[in-house]
């Protein structure tokens, strides 16, 4: 019989992996906590060979191009709105560009003929037995899998479940990121503009598709804080708190604020697990490896389903060894994506007036500009990607 694989998490690599797992003629569910598909969302980015040549293999591309963004370029500007730098939309963007929400849509569309979605649900107790993973639901109902793969993120509930406490795998690094939708009313046109004091940012941008919408993006410097992360309430407080006293937009930024129906906040942060799986669990994405913000997680989530799956199905029923072919292929790759991440919240938002004018000096030169981008290009280049067949004889037994 095909292999049953239980996938925790519908956002980018859940619905990656489902889609690859079921093209490997595996069974794959897919639970997730939120009661439909997360719409909207920031902007995530695709670059670089290894990136592009795994959404090729899906047949994404066309699709993706239909939606993206076109980049969505960056202003700075001071309190009076005068530009201090302007970053290009390919800094952010890279070469695929779409909204988080969409993309998920479309992952979600792709994978969903062979997959058995269940939403508005989670895993409450994970149970090794000889033949598989007994698994306890919060509604109440229990089935068992062959394997489970936590595929939810930097705060995996599978990761809590299988390895232990977040403490021990996610650490902090110094900032807080949160995003809201308000009306466009300051007229922006593409991209964002963004208002830096130290250890602070407050940005908006245009909605690419309706020019009524915006979305504010803020960061702002932190030790780690003690907060209820499903109370919105609690976290505009803290927000409103971080960003009180600036000047530029950031008092209307933080009006919208109060009356915002849908708020993501979050610290940077990033995961580091030592070993990807234990027994029959195995984390793939920013589960196993993963940055809040800048650390090419959307990319590596996809380029690990693809392998992941590729490896199970080659394994003929040895997920030991597949597991341990996986995380062989991509720890390297995705240690040096996720580096990235650690420097997200310092050049966002660096803690001095001297930083600040430092990173605007720097990047205004096109010499330095290039080279980081060359170098990001570079690191999502690096990863081994072997071309998987087809055989659907060649699964979990």
């Amino acid at each position: 019989m095909n292999g049953n694989v239980l996938i925790s998490g519908a956002s980018i690599a859940g619905p990656a992996l489902a889609y690859w797992l079921g093209r490997h003629g595996f069974n794959p569910t897919v639970v997730e906590l939120a009661p439909a598909l997360r719409g909207g969302g920031q902007a995530v980015d695709f670059r670089g060979e290894t990136h592009l040549t795994v959404l090729e293999r899906m047949g994404l591309t066309p699709e993706l191009r239909r939606i993206e963004t076109g980049g969505s370029p960056m202003r700075f500007v001071d309190e009076r709105g005068r530009t201090l730098l302007h970053l290009p939309a390919e800094f952010a963007g890279g070469e695929i560009e779409v909204l988080r929400g969409d993309l998920a849509r479309v992952l979600y569309e792709h994978s969903r003929p062979r997959a058995e979605y269940i939403f508005g649900d989670s895993i409450t107790r994970l149970t090794e037995t000889p033949s598989g993973v007994r698994v306890d639901f919060q509604q109440g109902v229990s089935r068992d899998f062959d394997l489970v793969i936590g595929a939810d993120g930097l705060h995996s509930n599978v990761r809590r479940l299988a390895f232990g406490p977040e403490a021990d795998y996610v650490s902090h690094l110094g900032y807080y990121a949160a995003t809201w939708p308000l009306p466009n009313d300051l007229g922006l046109g593409k991209g964002s503009v963004g208002y830096n004091a130290p250890g602070r940012l407050a940005s908006v941008g245009a909605d690419h598709r309706d020019p009524a919408h915006a979305g504010a993006f803020v960061v702002f410097a932190a030790p780690e804080l003690s907060y209820d992360r499903h109370d919105p309430e609690q976290q505009k407080r803290l927000i409103d708190n971080a960003l009180a006293g600036l000047g530029w937009e950031v008092p209307r930024l933080l009006a919208s604020l109060r009356q915002a129906p849908d708020l993501y906040f979050d610290s940077i942060s990033r995961a580091d697990v030592d070993t990807w799986s234990t027994g029959r669990v195995c984390l793939v994405g920013d589960a196993a490896c993963g940055a809040t913000i800048g650390g090419m997680g959307t990319g590596t989530a996809v380029v690990a389903a693809y392998v992941l799956a590729g490896e199970l199905a080659r394994a003929q029923g040895d997920y030991r060894a597949a597991f341990t072919r996986y995380e062989g292929r991509l720890r390297k790759y995705a240690h040096g994506c996720q580096a990235g991440g650690d420097r997200t919240g310092r050049f966002l938002a660096p803690g001095t007036a001297t930083g600040i004018r430092l990173r605007n000096t720097l990047l205004s030169r096109p010499l330095f500009l290039n080279g980081m981008l060359k170098l990001g290009e570079k690191i999502s280049s690096t990863a081994d990607l072997p071309d998987y067949p087809f055989d659907t004889s060649r699964v979990m037994r």
